[in-house]
């Protein structure tokens, strides 16, 4: 653990001293954030135009991604939580698993740059990045994350968006030259309308 880590860990935790109004605001962006952004994102997908749905399809399979990335991070480097080695208070239950990095961070960070990247959803994406930034701070807040696994979130959730984005624009590139016209003999003109 780099000595930045536990200084910046150390300014960010609660501590005895600080307000219950901060430690309640800060569980609720840990606990209660995270279901309204999938509420948001169930919601979407039920009653949004066709564009948003594509856009929150993408931001889901985005987290999924990121879900992943997560699981083999944690596999690959199983560094422990801070109260797991006695170091600042933890305010909320979670379990004694690995920590790096955090799964809050890399889902939400996942759904904001995934709706940053999409056309039609600019707005939503600014609530989920500042939702995104909320619960980043408030996993470190309550202790149960270092600040280098919430970055590592950041990271993963972002390059889980870019990575989907870019395999899906790859996908649209490639699939009209294989679309014909109504006489399979002939292969449909890119510019034609399909449906």
């Amino acid at each position: 653990m780099l000595p930045l880590d536990l200084a910046l860990f150390h300014t960010l935790n609660a501590g005895a001293s600080t307000g219950p109004a901060v430690v309640a605001v800060a569980r609720w962006a840990s606990e209660q954030l995270p279901i309204a952004m999938g509420g948001m994102l169930v919601g979407g997908l039920v009653v949004g135009s066709p564009a948003q749905r594509r856009a929150l399809a993408l931001a889901l399979l985005s987290m999924a991604l990121a879900w992943v990335g997560v699981q083999f991070l944690r596999q690959a480097i199983p560094a422990p939580r801070p109260a797991q080695l006695g170091i600042g208070i933890q305010w909320v239950e979670h379990a004694a698993r690995a920590g790096f990095p955090s799964m809050h961070t890399a889902g939400a960070f996942a759904l904001a740059a995934s709706l940053q990247a999409s056309g039609p959803t600019r707005r939503l994406a600014l609530l989920s990045g500042a939702a995104a930034l909320a619960i980043a701070w408030s996993r470190v807040c309550l202790g149960v994350h270092f600040p280098s696994d919430v970055l590592a979130g950041m990271l993963t959730g972002t390059l889980s968006a870019w990575a989907i984005h870019a395999l899906s624009a790859a996908s649209a590139r490639l699939s009209w030259p294989r679309r014909f016209s109504a006489y399979w003999s002939h292969q449909g003109r890119p510019w034609a309308r399909h449906r």
